[in-house]
């Protein structure tokens, strides 16, 4: 993946606007993936996130596109899950980020699945 110096400070920022996201709404146990040195990834972060309910999960992620937007101007470029709310995944390209419950995020165990990529969780802030 060829990427500029820009593009690398733009996508460390959208991790902070999302990480921002996640706690506004009280999202829990963030997990920020850095997918950088891994080859042919599609992604440079994955930012995974936990909330109690499909209704926490709904709203982390509607704070996580607010903030986004406000932030960086920036829209995810897909989205999905919004139905259920049990995995809602925001597509921002070179940042995806995954807002589980808790019980569908150990199931899928990404953080395992990437465990070559360096990790970074996030102190709950509450």
């Amino acid at each position: 993946m060829t990427e500029n110096y820009s593009d690398v400070v733009a996508s460390e920022e959208l991790v902070k606007a999302v990480v921002e996201g996640i706690q506004e709404k009280k999202g829990i146990n963030i997990t920020v993936l850095d997918l950088r040195n891994i080859e042919n990834m599609i992604a440079e972060y994955f930012v995974i996130c936990e909330g109690e309910s499909n209704v926490h999960v709904d709203a982390v992620s509607e704070s996580i596109e607010e903030i986004v937007r406000r932030d960086s101007g920036e829209k995810p470029f897909h989205i999905e899950g919004k139905q259920n709310a049990e995995w809602i995944l925001l597509d921002y390209l070179n940042v995806v980020v995954h807002v589980f419950q808790k019980q569908v995020r150990r199931y899928y165990s990404l953080e395992e699945l990437w465990a070559d990529a360096l990790r970074t969780d996030v102190e709950n802030v509450f």
